[in-house]
């Protein structure tokens, strides 16, 4: 028997039934293309994205996810995380030196290029023959 007391159902009581973690995406725009732009809570975080359907051939970007609309609110989804491509290596700590302002062409010449230079151009030559 139910307590008349208790708060009726609500999208709250079921956010982490479906999902580990709370994660869902409340759906506020469908393009006539099919993408779906999307306001996604994960954990304690809230993120706007757009969803595209998967084409054979096309490249991946960003996560494969997929939607379980919410009986009692069909606009709120229970994302399900299919695949999470590799994370992006951070960026330097430190940024790079800014170059020199000189005139005229970038020199593109490095130690390597001059030792390879030498190597086959010097005026040493060796007595064997290959």
């Amino acid at each position: 028997m139910k307590d008349p007391k208790a708060p009726p159902p609500g999208p709250e009581a079921s956010a982490d039934s479906g999902s580990a973690g709370g994660d869902v995406a409340l759906v506020h725009h469908v393009t006539p293309e099919g993408e779906v732009h999307v306001i996604r809570r994960r954990g304690d975080q809230l993120e706007a994205g757009a969803l595209q359907p998967l084409r054979e051939g096309a490249p991946i970007r960003g996560e494969v996810v997929s939607l379980r609309p919410r009986e009692n609110f069909p606009l709120l989804c229970d994302v399900q995380v299919h695949y999470t491509p590799p994370s992006v290596a951070k960026a330097p700590e430190k940024p790079a030196p800014a170059p020199a302002q000189r005139k005229g062409p970038a020199q593109v010449a490095t130690d390597v290029y001059r030792s390879n230079w030498d190597s086959i151009w010097s005026s040493k030559k060796s007595s064997s023959l290959n």
